[in-house]
Protein backbone atom coordinates (compact mmCIF):
# COMPACT_ATOMS: atom_id res chain seq x y z
CA UNK A 1 0.00 0.00 0.00
CA UNK A 2 2.77 2.47 0.90
CA UNK A 3 4.64 1.70 -2.34
CA UNK A 4 1.65 2.26 -4.62
CA UNK A 5 -1.22 3.89 -2.68
CA UNK A 6 -2.94 5.09 -5.86
CA UNK A 7 -2.85 1.61 -7.40
CA UNK A 8 -4.15 0.14 -4.14
CA UNK A 9 -7.05 2.62 -4.07
CA UNK A 10 -7.82 1.90 -7.73
CA UNK A 11 -7.90 -1.83 -7.10
CA UNK A 12 -10.17 -1.30 -4.10
CA UNK A 13 -12.63 0.74 -6.20
CA UNK A 14 -12.50 -1.84 -8.99
CA UNK A 15 -13.26 -4.67 -6.55
CA UNK A 16 -16.18 -2.70 -5.11
CA UNK A 17 -17.67 -2.01 -8.56
CA UNK A 18 -17.38 -5.67 -9.55
CA UNK A 19 -19.03 -6.67 -6.30
CA UNK A 20 -22.01 -4.51 -7.31
CA UNK A 21 -22.52 -6.76 -10.34
CA UNK A 22 -20.68 -4.77 -13.04
CA UNK A 23 -18.67 -6.66 -15.61
CA UNK A 24 -14.88 -6.17 -15.17
CA UNK A 25 -14.55 -4.20 -18.42
CA UNK A 26 -17.44 -1.89 -17.47
CA UNK A 27 -15.97 -1.50 -14.00
CA UNK A 28 -12.64 -0.42 -15.51
CA UNK A 29 -14.37 2.06 -17.82
CA UNK A 30 -16.38 3.57 -14.93
CA UNK A 31 -13.23 3.66 -12.82
CA UNK A 32 -11.38 5.59 -15.53
CA UNK A 33 -14.32 7.99 -15.86
CA UNK A 34 -14.36 8.60 -12.09
CA UNK A 35 -10.58 9.15 -12.05
CA UNK A 36 -10.81 11.69 -14.89
CA UNK A 37 -13.64 13.49 -13.12
CA UNK A 38 -11.70 13.58 -9.85
CA UNK A 39 -8.63 15.04 -11.57
CA UNK A 40 -10.64 17.69 -13.44
CA UNK A 41 -12.56 18.63 -10.27
CA UNK A 42 -9.36 18.93 -8.23
CA UNK A 43 -7.75 21.14 -10.88
CA UNK A 44 -10.81 23.41 -11.14
CA UNK A 45 -11.09 23.72 -7.35
CA UNK A 46 -7.40 24.59 -7.25
CA UNK A 47 -8.23 27.63 -9.39
CA UNK A 48 -10.08 29.27 -6.48
CA UNK A 49 -6.89 29.17 -4.41
CA UNK A 50 -4.67 30.24 -7.32
CA UNK A 51 -6.73 33.38 -7.96
CA UNK A 52 -6.38 34.36 -4.29
CA UNK A 53 -2.63 33.66 -4.34
CA UNK A 54 -2.06 35.69 -7.52
CA UNK A 55 -4.05 38.63 -6.15
CA UNK A 56 -2.14 38.56 -2.87
CA UNK A 57 1.32 38.33 -4.47
CA UNK A 58 0.57 41.05 -7.02
CA UNK A 59 -0.71 43.25 -4.18
CA UNK A 60 2.54 42.79 -2.24
CA UNK A 61 4.63 43.51 -5.34
CA UNK A 62 2.66 46.74 -5.87
CA UNK A 63 2.59 47.73 -2.17
CA UNK A 64 -1.12 46.97 -1.72
CA UNK A 65 -3.06 44.76 0.68
CA UNK A 66 -5.06 42.64 -1.74
CA UNK A 67 -8.20 40.75 -0.66
CA UNK A 68 -8.53 41.00 3.13
CA UNK A 69 -12.23 41.37 3.96
CA UNK A 70 -14.18 38.30 2.82
CA UNK A 71 -13.06 35.48 5.09
CA UNK A 72 -9.73 35.23 6.94
CA UNK A 73 -7.02 36.96 4.88
CA UNK A 74 -9.57 37.39 2.09
CA UNK A 75 -9.60 33.64 1.38
CA UNK A 76 -13.29 33.64 0.45
CA UNK A 77 -13.05 36.58 -1.94
CA UNK A 78 -12.81 34.27 -4.96
CA UNK A 79 -15.90 32.37 -3.82
CA UNK A 80 -17.77 35.67 -3.47
CA UNK A 81 -16.71 36.63 -7.00
CA UNK A 82 -17.92 33.28 -8.33
CA UNK A 83 -21.31 33.74 -6.66
CA UNK A 84 -21.54 37.23 -8.13
CA UNK A 85 -20.84 35.91 -11.63
CA UNK A 86 -23.44 33.14 -11.25
CA UNK A 87 -26.11 35.65 -10.20
CA UNK A 88 -25.40 38.03 -13.07
CA UNK A 89 -27.64 38.04 -16.12
CA UNK A 90 -26.45 36.26 -19.26
CA UNK A 91 -26.68 38.82 -22.06
CA UNK A 92 -26.30 37.49 -25.60
CA UNK A 93 -25.73 40.11 -28.31
CA UNK A 94 -28.30 40.26 -31.09
CA UNK A 95 -27.12 38.53 -34.23
CA UNK A 96 -24.71 36.28 -32.35
CA UNK A 97 -24.30 32.64 -33.30
CA UNK A 98 -25.66 31.22 -30.05
CA UNK A 99 -24.28 27.69 -30.50
CA UNK A 100 -20.70 28.81 -31.09
CA UNK A 101 -21.10 31.67 -28.63
CA UNK A 102 -21.80 29.28 -25.74
CA UNK A 103 -19.37 26.62 -27.02
CA UNK A 104 -16.29 28.87 -26.80
CA UNK A 105 -16.07 29.30 -22.95
CA UNK A 106 -16.09 25.56 -22.06
CA UNK A 107 -13.59 24.93 -24.87
CA UNK A 108 -11.26 27.52 -23.31
CA UNK A 109 -11.44 25.75 -19.94
CA UNK A 110 -11.17 22.28 -21.49
CA UNK A 111 -8.00 23.23 -23.37
CA UNK A 112 -6.28 23.95 -20.03
CA UNK A 113 -7.79 21.18 -17.89
CA UNK A 114 -7.07 18.63 -20.63
CA UNK A 115 -3.34 19.31 -20.37
CA UNK A 116 -3.30 17.83 -16.88
CA UNK A 117 -4.27 14.43 -18.28
CA UNK A 118 -0.64 13.59 -19.09
CA UNK A 119 1.14 15.52 -16.32
CA UNK A 120 2.86 13.04 -13.95
CA UNK A 121 2.08 14.26 -10.44
CA UNK A 122 3.90 11.50 -8.57
CA UNK A 123 5.16 7.95 -9.25
CA UNK A 124 2.29 6.02 -10.87
CA UNK A 125 0.03 9.07 -10.42
CA UNK A 126 -0.79 10.31 -13.91
CA UNK A 127 -4.02 10.56 -15.83
CA UNK A 128 -2.74 8.68 -18.89
CA UNK A 129 0.78 7.46 -19.56
CA UNK A 130 0.87 7.70 -23.36
CA UNK A 131 4.01 7.51 -25.48
CA UNK A 132 3.10 10.67 -27.42
CA UNK A 133 2.48 12.90 -24.42
CA UNK A 134 4.36 15.87 -25.92
CA UNK A 135 2.22 15.76 -29.06
CA UNK A 136 -0.86 15.54 -26.85
CA UNK A 137 0.20 18.70 -25.00
CA UNK A 138 0.60 20.60 -28.26
CA UNK A 139 -2.69 19.42 -29.75
CA UNK A 140 -4.84 19.96 -26.65
CA UNK A 141 -3.29 23.38 -26.06
CA UNK A 142 -4.27 24.38 -29.61
CA UNK A 143 -7.96 24.02 -28.66
CA UNK A 144 -7.61 27.29 -26.75
CA UNK A 145 -6.83 29.06 -30.03
CA UNK A 146 -10.05 27.66 -31.48
CA UNK A 147 -12.00 28.90 -28.46
CA UNK A 148 -10.64 32.42 -28.91
CA UNK A 149 -11.57 32.50 -32.59
CA UNK A 150 -15.06 31.12 -31.95
CA UNK A 151 -15.68 33.68 -29.19
CA UNK A 152 -14.62 36.63 -31.31
CA UNK A 153 -16.43 35.58 -34.46
CA UNK A 154 -19.68 34.39 -32.88
CA UNK A 155 -20.13 37.57 -30.79
CA UNK A 156 -21.12 39.64 -33.85
CA UNK A 157 -18.91 42.48 -32.63
CA UNK A 158 -16.15 44.01 -34.73
CA UNK A 159 -14.00 44.75 -31.67
CA UNK A 160 -14.33 41.18 -30.44
CA UNK A 161 -13.41 39.90 -33.91
CA UNK A 162 -10.42 42.23 -34.11
CA UNK A 163 -9.28 41.14 -30.67
CA UNK A 164 -9.64 37.49 -31.65
CA UNK A 165 -7.61 37.98 -34.84
CA UNK A 166 -4.83 39.68 -32.94
CA UNK A 167 -4.78 37.12 -30.14
CA UNK A 168 -4.82 34.15 -32.51
CA UNK A 169 -1.99 35.68 -34.54
CA UNK A 170 0.11 35.83 -31.38
CA UNK A 171 -0.87 32.34 -30.17
CA UNK A 172 -0.05 30.66 -33.48
CA UNK A 173 3.24 32.58 -33.75
CA UNK A 174 4.47 31.54 -30.31
CA UNK A 175 3.55 27.92 -30.88
CA UNK A 176 6.55 27.70 -33.23
CA UNK A 177 9.34 28.30 -30.66
CA UNK A 178 7.38 26.34 -28.03
CA UNK A 179 7.13 23.25 -30.24
CA UNK A 180 10.77 23.54 -31.30
CA UNK A 181 11.86 23.90 -27.65
CA UNK A 182 9.87 20.76 -26.78
CA UNK A 183 12.10 18.81 -29.15
CA UNK A 184 15.00 19.22 -26.71
CA UNK A 185 13.59 17.26 -23.73
CA UNK A 186 12.22 14.75 -26.23
CA UNK A 187 15.70 14.20 -27.66
CA UNK A 188 17.39 14.09 -24.25
CA UNK A 189 14.87 11.55 -22.92
CA UNK A 190 14.57 9.55 -26.15
CA UNK A 191 10.81 9.57 -25.69
CA UNK A 192 7.77 11.80 -26.15
CA UNK A 193 6.06 10.37 -23.07
CA UNK A 194 5.92 12.78 -20.16
CA UNK A 195 6.38 9.99 -17.60
CA UNK A 196 9.52 8.79 -19.36
CA UNK A 197 10.84 12.36 -19.62
CA UNK A 198 10.55 12.72 -15.84
CA UNK A 199 12.19 9.33 -15.23
CA UNK A 200 15.17 10.24 -17.46
CA UNK A 201 15.92 13.23 -15.21
CA UNK A 202 16.99 11.05 -12.27
CA UNK A 203 20.67 11.71 -12.98
CA UNK A 204 20.35 15.37 -13.94
CA UNK A 205 17.45 17.74 -14.50
CA UNK A 206 17.06 18.83 -18.10
CA UNK A 207 17.17 22.50 -17.05
CA UNK A 208 20.88 21.92 -16.37
CA UNK A 209 21.44 20.13 -19.67
CA UNK A 210 19.35 22.60 -21.70
CA UNK A 211 18.77 25.87 -19.81
CA UNK A 212 18.13 27.86 -23.00
CA UNK A 213 15.44 25.42 -24.16
CA UNK A 214 13.81 25.62 -20.74
CA UNK A 215 13.78 29.43 -20.93
CA UNK A 216 12.40 29.37 -24.48
CA UNK A 217 9.61 26.99 -23.48
CA UNK A 218 8.76 29.08 -20.43
CA UNK A 219 8.60 32.37 -22.36
CA UNK A 220 6.59 30.98 -25.27
CA UNK A 221 4.21 29.23 -22.86
CA UNK A 222 3.58 32.53 -21.08
CA UNK A 223 2.68 34.06 -24.42
CA UNK A 224 0.37 31.12 -25.15
CA UNK A 225 -1.37 31.71 -21.81
CA UNK A 226 -1.67 35.45 -22.44
CA UNK A 227 0.36 36.35 -19.36
CA UNK A 228 2.08 39.74 -19.07
CA UNK A 229 3.92 41.16 -20.89
CA UNK A 230 2.10 39.22 -23.62
CA UNK A 231 -1.43 39.95 -22.36
CA UNK A 232 -2.58 41.66 -25.53
CA UNK A 233 -6.05 40.16 -25.17
CA UNK A 234 -6.58 42.56 -22.24
CA UNK A 235 -5.41 45.72 -24.01
CA UNK A 236 -8.55 47.65 -23.03
CA UNK A 237 -7.27 50.96 -24.36
CA UNK A 238 -6.99 49.50 -27.86
CA UNK A 239 -9.78 46.96 -28.35
CA UNK A 240 -12.12 47.46 -25.36
CA UNK A 241 -11.56 44.05 -23.74
CA UNK A 242 -10.65 41.74 -26.58
CA UNK A 243 -12.43 38.68 -27.90
CA UNK A 244 -14.53 38.17 -24.74
CA UNK A 245 -16.03 41.67 -24.60
CA UNK A 246 -19.57 40.40 -25.25
CA UNK A 247 -19.52 37.74 -22.52
CA UNK A 248 -21.08 38.11 -19.10
CA UNK A 249 -21.98 35.98 -16.07
CA UNK A 250 -20.38 32.50 -15.93
CA UNK A 251 -19.62 32.56 -19.65
CA UNK A 252 -17.06 35.26 -18.89
CA UNK A 253 -16.16 33.42 -15.68
CA UNK A 254 -15.02 30.39 -17.69
CA UNK A 255 -12.55 32.51 -19.65
CA UNK A 256 -11.40 33.96 -16.34
CA UNK A 257 -10.89 30.50 -14.83
CA UNK A 258 -9.03 29.25 -17.89
CA UNK A 259 -6.65 32.22 -17.80
CA UNK A 260 -5.70 31.84 -14.14
CA UNK A 261 -5.42 28.05 -14.32
CA UNK A 262 -3.23 28.30 -17.40
CA UNK A 263 -0.64 30.23 -15.40
CA UNK A 264 -0.18 27.37 -12.94
CA UNK A 265 -0.34 24.83 -15.76
CA UNK A 266 2.67 26.56 -17.35
CA UNK A 267 4.55 26.07 -14.10
CA UNK A 268 3.53 22.40 -13.84
CA UNK A 269 4.60 21.61 -17.41
CA UNK A 270 7.92 23.43 -16.99
CA UNK A 271 8.60 21.44 -13.83
CA UNK A 272 7.69 18.11 -15.46
CA UNK A 273 9.74 18.71 -18.61
CA UNK A 274 12.82 20.47 -17.22
CA UNK A 275 12.93 20.43 -13.40
CA UNK A 276 12.62 16.73 -12.70
CA UNK A 277 8.88 16.66 -12.03
CA UNK A 278 8.16 14.73 -8.87
CA UNK A 279 11.75 13.51 -8.39
CA UNK A 280 13.32 14.12 -5.02
CA UNK A 281 14.82 12.39 -1.95
CA UNK A 282 12.76 9.52 -0.55
CA UNK A 283 10.28 9.32 -3.43
CA UNK A 284 11.03 5.69 -4.23
CA UNK A 285 10.19 4.71 -0.66
CA UNK A 286 7.23 7.07 -0.15
CA UNK A 287 5.65 7.73 -3.58
CA UNK A 288 3.18 10.36 -2.35
CA UNK A 289 6.18 12.45 -1.32
CA UNK A 290 6.64 13.05 -5.05
CA UNK A 291 3.35 14.97 -5.09
CA UNK A 292 4.77 17.31 -2.44
CA UNK A 293 7.96 17.87 -4.44
CA UNK A 294 5.97 18.49 -7.59
CA UNK A 295 3.70 21.01 -5.84
CA UNK A 296 6.63 22.88 -4.28
CA UNK A 297 8.55 23.12 -7.54
CA UNK A 298 5.44 24.25 -9.40
CA UNK A 299 4.75 26.86 -6.72
CA UNK A 300 8.23 28.35 -7.19
CA UNK A 301 7.85 28.55 -10.96
CA UNK A 302 4.32 29.93 -10.58
CA UNK A 303 5.69 32.69 -8.35
CA UNK A 304 8.05 33.64 -11.20
CA UNK A 305 5.04 33.83 -13.56
CA UNK A 306 3.25 36.20 -11.17
CA UNK A 307 6.46 38.15 -10.55
CA UNK A 308 6.92 38.80 -14.26
CA UNK A 309 3.26 39.78 -14.61
CA UNK A 310 3.56 42.35 -11.84
CA UNK A 311 6.87 43.75 -13.10
CA UNK A 312 6.95 44.10 -16.89
CA UNK A 313 4.72 46.44 -18.90
CA UNK A 314 2.51 45.22 -21.74
CA UNK A 315 4.17 45.06 -25.16
CA UNK A 316 2.71 46.26 -28.44
CA UNK A 317 1.58 43.70 -31.00
CA UNK A 318 4.44 44.58 -33.37
CA UNK A 319 6.97 44.22 -30.55
CA UNK A 320 5.52 40.86 -29.54
CA UNK A 321 5.66 39.45 -33.08
CA UNK A 322 9.13 40.89 -33.75
CA UNK A 323 10.43 39.35 -30.50
CA UNK A 324 9.06 35.97 -31.56
CA UNK A 325 10.09 35.79 -35.22
CA UNK A 326 13.38 37.70 -34.98
CA UNK A 327 14.65 36.30 -31.69
CA UNK A 328 12.84 33.30 -30.19
CA UNK A 329 12.40 31.28 -33.40
CA UNK A 330 16.03 31.57 -34.63
CA UNK A 331 17.35 30.92 -31.12
CA UNK A 332 15.12 27.85 -30.68
CA UNK A 333 16.26 26.38 -34.01
CA UNK A 334 19.91 26.99 -33.10
CA UNK A 335 19.36 25.42 -29.67
CA UNK A 336 17.83 22.25 -31.12
CA UNK A 337 20.63 21.86 -33.67
CA UNK A 338 23.38 22.50 -31.12
CA UNK A 339 21.80 20.13 -28.58
CA UNK A 340 21.36 17.32 -31.10
CA UNK A 341 24.94 17.55 -32.43
CA UNK A 342 26.53 17.90 -28.99
CA UNK A 343 24.54 15.04 -27.47
CA UNK A 344 25.52 12.76 -30.33
CA UNK A 345 29.20 13.73 -30.11
CA UNK A 346 29.23 13.30 -26.32
CA UNK A 347 27.84 9.78 -26.65
CA UNK A 348 30.24 8.83 -29.46
CA UNK A 349 33.42 10.32 -27.99
CA UNK A 350 32.74 9.43 -24.35
CA UNK A 351 32.45 13.01 -23.12
CA UNK A 352 30.51 13.96 -20.01
CA UNK A 353 27.00 14.58 -21.27
CA UNK A 354 26.22 17.19 -18.64
CA UNK A 355 29.41 19.21 -19.17
CA UNK A 356 29.16 19.02 -22.97
CA UNK A 357 25.54 20.18 -23.13
CA UNK A 358 26.02 22.82 -20.45
CA UNK A 359 29.09 24.09 -22.30
CA UNK A 360 27.34 24.38 -25.66
CA UNK A 361 24.47 26.23 -23.98
CA UNK A 362 26.97 28.63 -22.48
CA UNK A 363 28.57 29.25 -25.86
CA UNK A 364 25.15 29.75 -27.45
CA UNK A 365 24.12 32.19 -24.70
CA UNK A 366 27.36 34.15 -25.12
CA UNK A 367 26.90 34.29 -28.90
CA UNK A 368 23.32 35.51 -28.39
CA UNK A 369 24.45 38.29 -26.04
CA UNK A 370 27.16 39.39 -28.48
CA UNK A 371 24.69 39.38 -31.39
CA UNK A 372 22.15 41.41 -29.41
CA UNK A 373 24.85 43.89 -28.40
CA UNK A 374 25.98 44.38 -31.99
CA UNK A 375 22.37 44.75 -33.14
CA UNK A 376 21.65 47.35 -30.43
CA UNK A 377 24.73 49.33 -31.45
CA UNK A 378 23.70 49.31 -35.11
CA UNK A 379 20.20 50.52 -34.18
CA UNK A 380 21.64 53.34 -32.08
CA UNK A 381 24.00 54.36 -34.91
CA UNK A 382 21.14 54.44 -37.43
CA UNK A 383 19.06 56.50 -35.04
CA UNK A 384 21.94 58.91 -34.42
CA UNK A 385 22.54 59.34 -38.17
CA UNK A 386 18.83 60.00 -38.73
CA UNK A 387 18.81 62.61 -35.96
CA UNK A 388 21.89 64.31 -37.44
CA UNK A 389 20.27 64.45 -40.87
CA UNK A 390 17.11 65.95 -39.38
CA UNK A 391 19.22 68.49 -37.48
CA UNK A 392 21.23 69.42 -40.56
CA UNK A 393 18.06 69.86 -42.60
CA UNK A 394 16.57 72.08 -39.93
CA UNK A 395 19.74 74.19 -39.79
CA UNK A 396 19.76 74.55 -43.57
CA UNK A 397 16.15 75.71 -43.57
CA UNK A 398 16.88 78.15 -40.76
Amino acid sequence: MTQDPVGWLGQLIHTFLVSLGLAPEWARALQAFLAAGALATAVLLLTFFLIWVERKILARLQDRLGPNRVGPYGLFQTIADAIKLVLKEVIVPSGADRVLYFLAPPLAVMSVVGLWGVVPLAPKLVGADINVGVIYLISIGAIGTLAVMLAGWSSNNKYALLGAFRTVAMLISYEVPMVVALLVPTMLAGSMGTVEIVERQREMWFVVLAPIAALLFFISSMAEAGKAPFDLLEAESEIVAGYNIEYSSMAFGMFFVGEFLHGFTIAALTVALFFGGWLGPGVDRFPLLGLVYFALKSAVVYFVVIWIRGTLPRLRIDQVNAFNWKFLVPLSLATVAATAVTDKLAAGLGWSRTLALLGVNGVLALATIVALTLYARSVRRRKARAERRIGAAATARG
